[in-house]
């Protein structure tokens, strides 16, 4: 039997196992992976490798020096969830979009926010990821984030908290239906017992978000995907998107802007775009109002944008909305824009920008997680408890220098959760985390069922980001 020498850990919140009891959601899927015999789930794991191997289902771990791309890490075990508690995240999902949005298009405007001393004015306004450049504009129907990836984690007493929002350009999607064609095809009589919740109308839902913000006049709008190019880490998800909404993928040099609208290069000649769902920093999107140097964007597209004679998904400047020391005050903004209490919380936070805050943090360096504002991947962060005195004083030298590019929070006891681990040829508990994925548009909204599972494959490792050698699982959300 798979399971039969694993150990759910006492201290930490297992998603799979209680006291070493399996808990009642997983029980079929545990019953049909213990009637598998070690060689033969060894064998659908491998089979499930080189499947991804020829999709071109890669990513690249730059903390190695080779700097090569791997076969996105999977396991076979998914996550699951309960309808009811799906019930109430989704929930909480949609109200913390709402707020995003309101905040955007408050501050890049009116500004009553900062006037009523929510959120201190210098805080906001020298935030790497402000953009003047979106000041006084509103994009159509309002929106500025329109798809958006939050990270869920779960603490050892099983309470949900928001970790972080990613609201630039959220990645991931792409392998949430990669995990799921594998599962399907190794185990789909379980799905189909389960009754496990589909994720397949999601690139549909995501075409018609961006359709629905076309500009005005444009009944049928061609859109386009823009990447950087084939050597981003992410070029296989900008593909497959692409693919599956039927739109063009195309680079920077691929676009040009006359007369203030935006146009793709065929050979059959110049064709109008009128919406870019665009995967690029927005330093390298415009070479005339952001970076010169930029080889990968189109050089006049914001001026076409603020006519209103394209749109950009997301809009430039929604980063600010995730900047970590933003990320603090967002149950300060869900109550003042929509008059209600968070329904998931965030993670306690303390901004190295207060002095107070400062003071602490540095007191406590070594029992708190440090974390640059405008970084992602996982890239910059130190764990206190786990890191070395020379960690800890480059860390403390580092805030020092740069207190508003830092902030700091507990660290958090992640779930565990049943992972193959191949090496030990055995199930161990594994700390994961959850992205999830919500789509906002002009009178519509849609939340995936699910998201992508992210695995933290070393042992005692806290850090789940694929691009520093973490794996993903798929996530099941039950259906009542």
């Amino acid at each position: 039997m798979l399971f039969q020498n694993y150990r759910a850990p006492a201290s930490l919140y297992d998603e799979a196992y209680h006291q070493n009891q399996v808990r009642k959601v997983y029980q079929n899927i545990v019953e049909q992976f213990n009637s598998l015999a070690l060689e033969e789930f060894s064998h659908l794991s491998e089979f499930a490798k080189i499947s991804f191997f020829n999709q071109g289902i890669t990513f690249n771990v730059y903390s190695e020096s080779a700097g090569t791309e791997k076969i996105f890490p999977f396991d076979l075990f998914p996550r699951i969830i309960s309808a009811q508690e799906w019930e109430r995240l989704e929930k909480g999902l949609v109200q913390r979009t709402h707020a995003i949005n309101a905040f955007l298009q408050d501050i890049y405007n009116d500004r009553k926010i900062l006037k009523d001393k929510v959120i201190p004015a210098e805080l906001l306004l020298n935030s790497k990821s402000y953009n003047p450049h979106m000041e006084g504009f509103v994009p159509r129907g309002g929106v500025y984030c329109h798809i958006s990836g939050t990270d869920l984690i779960r603490n050892e007493e099983g309470t949900w908290y928001i970790l972080e929002d990613n609201v630039r350009s959220p990645s991931g999607v792409s392998y949430v239906y990669a995990n799921r064609t594998a599962l399907k095809r190794s185990f789909a009589n379980v799905l189909y017992q389960d009754s496990v919740a589909s994720i397949e109308s999601y690139t549909d839902e995501l075409l018609a978000t961006i359709e629905s913000v076309a500009p005005d006049g444009v009944d049928e709008p061609n859109s386009v995907l823009l990447t950087p190019g084939m050597y981003n880490s992410a070029y296989y998800e900008h593909t497959f998107l692409a693919y599956m909404m039927g739109i063009e993928l195309v680079e920077g040099r691929d676009l040009f802007v006359e007369n203030g609208f935006v146009y793709m290069k065929t050979i059959y000649g110049p064709v109008r775009v009128d919406v870019v769902y665009r995967r690029i920093d927005d330093d390298f999107l415009d070479p005339l109002a952001y970076r010169p140097d930029s080889l990968l964007g189109v050089p006049g597209i914001m001026e076409a944008y603020r006519e209103g004679n394209v749109t950009i998904i997301n809009a430039p400047g929604t980063g600010v909305a995730d900047d970590k020391a933003v990320y603090s005050y967002m149950p300060d903004i869900i109550k003042y824009y929509l008059d209600e209490e968070p329904i998931i919380e965030n993670v306690p936070t303390y901004i190295c920008a207060r002095e107070e805050d400062y003071k602490y943090v540095m007191d406590n360096l070594d029992s708190l997680v440090t974390k640059p504002v405008a970084e992602s991947g996982g890239y910059g962060i130190t764990i206190g408890p786990k890191a070395s005195k020379k960690e800890l004083s480059e860390s403390r030298k580092a805030i020092a220098a740069n207190p508003r590019n830092y902030i700091a929070q507990p660290m958090m006891r992640l779930s565990v959760h049943p992972t193959y681990i191949d090496d030990e040829k055995a199930f161990e508990p594994r700390h994961i985390d959850l992205r999830t994925f919500c789509l906002s548009g002009r009178d519509r909204e849609h939340v995936l069922k699910g998201g992508l599972t992210r695995v933290a494959l070393k042992k005692h490792s806290l850090i789940v980001n694929s691009s520093q050698g973490g794996g993903s699982k798929d996530t099941w959300v039950m259906e009542e």
